[in-house]
C-alpha cells in the first residue's frame, strides 16, 4: 500500500516517521502525508475520515499545523457511529479550544449526544464539553448537564459533575442550580462520583457565599461520617494504596472540611474528633500517609479549633522534618512558617530541628528554614539561635552565605539585648563573610559604635585584631580603618579597658602601618583607599610624632590614576604640612549620630532632610548620601534657581569647603553662599585675606576661634545636602565673615513692612512678619507665626524651608514643638533671608511643615513666591 495514501494506517505513518534520520526528511514525510489528507478531504473520503483525523492529531502533536482538518471532526462527531464519535470528540478537544468560531458549530451535535440513549456517547460529550466548553456553550447546555447528574449510571454523573465544574466557572451565575444536586450526590457510595461531587462542592462554596453557608449546614455531619468510615474502613483492593484506604478520597474530604470549618466554630466542633483520628492512626511511613497528614495539619491550623489539636499537628510537622524525604521536610517548613502565627510556643519545641534543616544539603530547604529561623527569633532566644547561626556560617556553602548573613546582620539589629553583645556578633559576622555584607549593614555599624562612648576604646581594639586576620574582608578593612581613624588614641593608650579584655601594646607606628597596608592591598576599591587617606589625616593630629610618617604615606598617591585618591592625596598633604592650625579642627571626631533617626531614615520612615528638631543624617567615612527626590522636589524651585547638586568624584576640598562645610553649617542654623572650588582653594590655602565680599570684611579663613573648632572640624564627616536648614541650635557663624563671635543684632530693626499670609490650608495658617536691618538692604528678618484652626492638637511640629542658591537662609529654633487647637496659642520662629542679588530678584521659598495628628504622620508643603520686591 502507498504510505502517502489516504487509506494508510496510523501505526505505519507513525514508523516512517520514525525512521526518519533527520528533521528534513521527517518535515518532507509529515508534508507527503499531510497532502494526502488534503486530498482525501477535498474527495470527501468517509471511509477513511476516521484514520485521517487519527493522523492529524499525531501531526499535531509533533508540533505541526492542522487547521486544515477541524472541519472532519465535526464530520466525525455528527456520524452515527461510537467509533467515529469516539475519534471526532478526541480531535475536537485536541485540536481546537473555546477561543475557535468554529466551536459554535458542533453545539447542536453535543445537545443531542448529551440525550443518547447509549451512556457512552453521553460520555464522550461530556468530556468534550468539560474540556473546551465555552460561556454560552455552558449556558445553553447547563440543563442538559444539570439532568445527568441524576443519571442511572455512576460514570455518568462522575464525568456530569467534573463537567459542571467549567460550567459554574464560566458562568457563575448558574451555580445556584447545582446546589441541590450536588447535596444529593454527597450521599453516594461510588467513591468515583463521590470525589467529583466533593470537588465540584467545594468550588461552589468559592464561588457562592450562600452555597457555602448551606453546605455548612445541611452536609458537615455527612461529610464528617464519610470520613470516619473511609479511616476506619476494612481492606478494600479497589482503593487500598500501600495500605491506607483510598487516601485521595480522604484527602478530598479533608479539604472540604477545612473551607467549611474555616470561621465557622459549629462547623469546626463537629469536625475535631475526626481530625485528631486522621492524626493520630494514620500511618506516616507511607507517601499516601504522608499527604493525608499533611492535608490534616492544614486542616487544622484553618479551622477553628482548640490549642490541643494545634499542638498535635505542629508535632506532625515536627516528625515530617526528621524524614528523609526533601519534599516531606519542605512542606513542613512551609506549613510551620504558617503556624508560626498561630501557636509559636508550639513551633519552638521543634527548634533544634529547624536549625539542623538550615544546614541541610538542599539548598531550597536550607533557604526555606532559615526563614522559619528568622520568624523564631525573640528577646528570650535571640543569643543562642544567633550563636548557632554565626558558627555555621563558618562552614556554609558560598551561594548560602549571602542570605545567611543577610538575615543573621538583620536579627542582631533587630533583637541585640546590649550594644557590646551587638558589636561581638556583627564583628564575628564581619570576619566570617564580611563581602557579603551589605553598605547599609556596616554604615549602621558605624553609627552604633559612635554611641556607644564607653565601648570606642574596646571597639577599636577589637577591629585591630580582626583588621590583622580578616584582611581580606572588605568591610572589615573599612570599619577597622574608620575607627582607628577615629579613636586611635584610646587603641595606644589602651584607653577605656573591660574586665573581659586582656591589655595589647600597640604604638603609634602600628596604628599607622596597619592603615597603610590596608591602602595598598591589591583587592582595596576606591572607597576603602579614600577611607584610608582620611583616617590618615586624623591620626597626623592624633600621633604629631607620625606627621611625617602619615605625610610619607599620603603623598604616595598623589600620582594614582584614580582622580578621586590623587586629588584627596595633594590637597591632605597641603594641609599637614602648611596649615597647622586648621587640621586640629578639620579632623575633630565625628559627631554622634541619633540612631533612632538613622534607623528611621534608613527604613523609609523619615524623610533624609535636616530639620528643625534634629541634626541632619551624617554618614562616616566619606560616603556621600544622595538627596531624595522629595527633597529634590522641595529644592528645584526652577530651572536656574535649583539645589546645588552634589559632588562626586570632584575635589575633595570643594566638598569639604563648598558643600560640607555648608552642611556642617546647617546643623548650627545657618546656610553659607556656596563658592566655586577655586575660590575655596584660595581661602584656605593662601595666608592673605581674600577680596571682601558684599562689602563685608573678611577675616583670614585660617584664623579660626577656639569657639568654633568643633563645628569646623565636623566637615570631613558631614556629607549632608548643603541647601535645607537646620535650627537645632543658633550658632551664627558665617564663614564669608569670619569665624569671629556672633555678631550683635541692632536694636533698630529699620522699616517695617505688612505681614504676609505665607500659607493657609483649612486647619493652619502661617504669617509671616518683616523687618529689615539699618544699613543692610539684603538681609530680610522674618517672625513666622503659626496658628492652628482646627479642635485637634498638633505634636511634633517641625518646620522647614528651602532656598535657591543665590539667597542664604538661617532659621532658629521654633518656640515649642506642639501647636494647640482652636487659635489658643500659636508658634513662633525666627527666619534670616539674605539676597545676595538684592534689588534683582525676590524672595522665594518651599516650604514643609510636618506634625502629628492623633499619632499619624501629617505633612503641608507650598511655595511662597508673593514676597515684596522692597525685601
Amino acid at each position: 500500500m502507498n504510505p502517502f495514501s489516504s487509506g494508510t494506517r496510523l501505526r505505519d505513518m507513525i514508523r516512517a516517521i520514525r525512521a526518519c534520520k533527520t528533521a528534513a526528511e521527517e518535515r518532507a514525510v509529515v508534508r507527503k502525508e499531510c497532502a494526502s489528507i488534503r486530498a482525501a478531504v477535498s474527495d470527501n473520503e468517509n471511509d477513511y475520515r476516521h484514520r485521517n483525523l487519527a493522523k492529524l492529531m499525531f501531526i499535531h502533536m509533533l508540533g505541526y499545523p492542522t487547521h486544515f482538518g477541524q472541519m472532519e471532526c465535526l464530520k466525525l462527531i455528527a456520524a452515527p457511529g461510537f467509533p467515529e464519535k469516539r475519534i471526532g470528540y478526541l480531535g475536537l478537544m485536541l485540536l481546537l479550544d473555546e477561543r475557535q468560531e468554529v466551536l459554535m458549530l458542533v453545539t447542536n451535535s453535543l445537545k443531542q449526544d448529551l440525550n443518547h440513549t447509549n451512556q457512552y456517547i453521553v460520555g464522550l460529550a461530556l468530556c468534550a464539553l468539560g474540556n473546551i466548553s465555552s460561556a454560552e456553550m455552558a449556558r445553553d447546555l447547563a440543563p442538559e448537564v444539570e439532568r445527568l447528574l441524576q443519571f442511572r449510571d455512576p460514570n455518568v454523573r462522575k464525568k456530569a459533575a467534573l463537567c459542571s465544574i467549567r460550567i459554574i466557572k464560566k458562568v457563575p451565575d448558574l451555580a445556584e442550580n447545582f446546589v441541590n444536586p450536588v447535596a444529593s450526590l454527597l450521599k453516594e457510595k461510588h467513591h468515583g462520583v463521590l470525589l467529583t461531587a466533593i470537588q465540584l462542592c467545594a468550588d461552589l462554596c468559592i464561588i457562592s457565599e450562600e452555597a457555602l453557608e448551606y453546605f455548612r449546614k445541611k452536609c458537615t455531619e455527612g461529610l464528617v461520617k464519610v470520613l470516619k468510615d473511609a479511616v476506619n474502613s476494612p481492606y478494600a483492593p479497589e482503593y487500598d494504596i500501600s495500605g491506607i484506604a483510598d487516601p485521595f478520597l480522604q484527602i478530598r474530604l479533608l479539604r472540604i472540611l477545612r473551607i467549611l470549618g474555616h470561621g465557622d466554630a459549629d462547623a469546626s466542633d463537629l469536625m475535631n474528633d475526626i481530625l485528631a483520628q486522621v492524626a493520630t492512626k494514620t500511618e506516616s511511613n507511607k507517601n499516601a500517609g504522608n499527604a493525608i497528614l499533611y492535608e490534616c495539619v492544614e486542616t487544622i491550623m484553618s479551622i477553628e479549633d482548640s490549642g490541643g489539636l494545634r499542638v498535635l499537628a505542629i508535632n506532625i510537622l515536627g516528625r515530617f522534618l526528621s524524614n528523609r524525604d526533601n519534599n516531606i521536610r519542605y512542606v513542613a517548613l512551609n506549613m510551620l512558617m504558617k503556624a508560626i502565627s498561630v501557636d509559636g510556643q508550639a513551633v519552638q519545641r521543634h527548634r533544634a530541628t529547624i536549625l539542623e534543616c538550615v544546614k541541610d544539603s538542599d539548598a531550597s530547604i536550607r533557604k526555606r528554614a532559615l526563614e522559619l529561623v528568622y520568624l523564631l527569633v525573640n528577646e528570650s532566644n535571640v543569643k543562642p539561635l544567633t550563636k548557632e547561626l554565626i558558627d555555621y556560617l563558618e562552614v556554609s556553602d558560598h551561594d548560602f552565605k549571602g542570605d545567611l548573613t543577610a538575615k543573621i546582620c538583620s536579627i542582631v539589629e533587630k533583637l541585640s539585648p546590649e550594644k557590646i553583645w551587638y558589636i561581638d556578633q556583627m564583628l564575628k559576622v564581619l570576619c566570617e563573610a564580611g563581602n557579603y555584607v551589605k553598605d547599609e549593614v556596616w554604615h549602621a555599624l558605624i553609627v552604633v559604635i559612635t554611641n556607644a562612648s564607653n565601648l570606642h576604646g574596646y571597639t577599636v581594639r577589637s577591629l585591630y585584631r580582626a583588621i590583622q586576620t580578616s584582611g581580606d574582608q572588605e568591610v572589615v578593612v573599612r570599619v577597622a580603618v574608620w575607627c582607628i581613624g577615629e579613636y586611635g588614641d584610646l587603641l595606644v593608650n589602651n584607653i577605656g579597658m573591660l574586665d573581659l579584655e586582656e591589655p595589647m601594646t600597640v604604638t603609634e607606628n602600628d596604628a599607622v602601618d596597619a592603615i597603610e597596608i590596608a591602602s595598598k592591598r591589591h583587592t582595596s576599591d576606591l572607597t576603602t583607599r579614600a577611607m584610608c587617606l582620611v583616617a590618615l589625616l586624623k591620626l597626623s593630629s592624633r600621633f604629631p610624632s607620625c606627621s611625617q610618617k602619615v605625610k610619607d604615606i599620603v603623598t604616595q598617591s598623589k600620582g594614582s590614576l584614580l582622580l578621586e585618591l590623587q586629588q584627596r592625596s595633594i590637597e591632605f598633604d597641603s594641609i599637614i604640612e602648611k596649615h597647622q592650625n586648621l587640621r586640629s579642627a578639620l579632623v575633630e571626631r565625628m559627631p554622634v549620630v541619633d540612631e533612632a533617626t538613622y534607623s528611621g531614615r534608613r527604613a523609609g520612615s523619615l524623610p533624609d532632610v535636616s530639620t528643625s528638631q534634629g541634626n541632619p543624617l551624617q554618614l562616616p567615612n566619606g560616603v556621600p548620601k544622595t538627596v531624595d527626590a522629595p527633597l529634590l522636589d522641595l529644592l528645584d524651585l526652577s530651572a536656574d534657581e535649583s539645589a546645588p547638586p552634589t559632588s562626586s568624584g570632584g575635589s575633595f576640598l570643594h566638598d569639604l569647603l563648598g558643600d560640607d562645610i555648608l552642611s556642617s553649617s546647617s546643623q548650627s542654623g545657618t546656610i553659607l553662599p556656596q563658592k566655586s572650588g577655586t575660590d575655596v582653594l584660595l581661602d584656605l590655602l593662601s595666608t592673605g585675606s581674600p577680596p571682601a565680599q558684599n562689602g563685608s570684611s573678611t577675616a583670614d579663613i585660617l584664623s579660626i576661634s577656639q569657639d568654633n573648632d568643633k563645628t569646623t572640624g565636623n566637615a570631613l564627616n558631614s556629607l549632608s545636602s548643603p541647601v535645607v536648614t537646620s535650627a537645632q541650635s543658633s550658632l551664627t557663624m558665617d564663614l564669608l565673615d569670619g569665624f569671629g563671635p556672633n555678631p550683635t543684632m541692632p536694636k533698630d530693626n529699620g522699616p517695617t513692612y505688612p505681614p504676609l499670609v505665607a500659607f493657609e490650608s483649612s486647619s493652619l495658617s502661617l504669617v509671616f512678619k518683616f523687618s529689615k536691618i539699618p544699613g543692610s538692604p539684603q538681609i530680610t528678618q522674618i517672625e513666622a507665626n503659626f496658628t492652628n484652626k482646627s479642635s485637634e492638637v498638633y505634636s511634633d511640629f517641625i518646620f522647614q524651608a528651602a532656598v535657591p542658591k543665590f539667597l542664604q537662609l538661617h532659621l532658629e529654633p521654633a518656640s515649642s514643638n506642639t501647636l494647640p487647637g482652636n487659635g489658643n496659642g500659636s508658634i513662633t520662629q525666627k527666619l534670616r533671608v539674605t539676597n545676595n542679588q538684592h534689588g534683582k530678584k525676590s524672595l522665594i521659598m518651599r516650604i514643609r511643615i510636618s506634625y502629628k495628628l492623633n499619632n499619624k504622620d501629617m505633612l503641608e508643603e507650598g511655595q511662597i513666591s508673593n514676597f515684596s520686591r522692597d525685601l
